[in-house]
């Protein structure tokens, strides 16, 4: 199926890329039709990809794993909600975060409050609020990021120490 893009033009996409979320996004909800998109031409280690409407080229959201920000993620939302998903084990789950980029890249934050939830096996996904009263909507990914490379380097040199 060819599909109409924000960022990456006319693209053929596979049928079963197709993500339908069937109760769409919020403040999107007449949107149902989405695929996640990423840059295979980038260089270097990508975290970001793209939540892609098919139904309007215009509309696509950047999006993150919660993984690459924090070491530990687990979304507290009723089991009735993610009924929508099918069956599935929670660890086959595919959770992302929508992103804020503004002008200055170092205030860009994370919605941790309202992740995407997909299921790859049924290709359905929903956005929940998730009950953690200790996630924020406007998570600061910068320093996340920081903190998580600063760790990174720590943890290398003390394995180079130690051989």
């Amino acid at each position: 199926m060819l599909a109409e893009t924000r960022y990456f033009g006319t693209i053929d996409l596979d049928e079963n890329r197709v993500i339908l979320f069937e109760r769409g996004i919020m403040g999107f909800e007449g949107y149902k039709k989405w695929a996640l998109l990423y840059d295979i031409e980038s260089e270097g280690e990508n975290n970001i990809s793209w939540l892609q409407s098919l139904e309007e080229a215009n509309l696509a959201l950047p999006v993150i794993s919660p993984f690459c920000l924090v070491e530990e993620y687990a979304p507290i939302v009723e089991d009735e909600l993610l009924e929508s998903l099918g069956k599935f084990a929670d660890e086959d789950l595919m959770v992302l975060l929508a992103l804020t980029v503004p002008a200055d890249v170092k205030k860009t934050t994370a919605n941790m409050k309202a992740p995407f939830i997909i299921n790859p096996d049924t290709a359905k996904g929903i956005q929940v609020i998730a009950e953690n009263e200790d996630y924020p909507v406007r998570f600061q990914v910068y320093e996340a990021v920081q903190q998580r490379k600063a760790a990174g380097k720590k943890s290398q040199a003390e394995k180079q120490d130690a051989e």
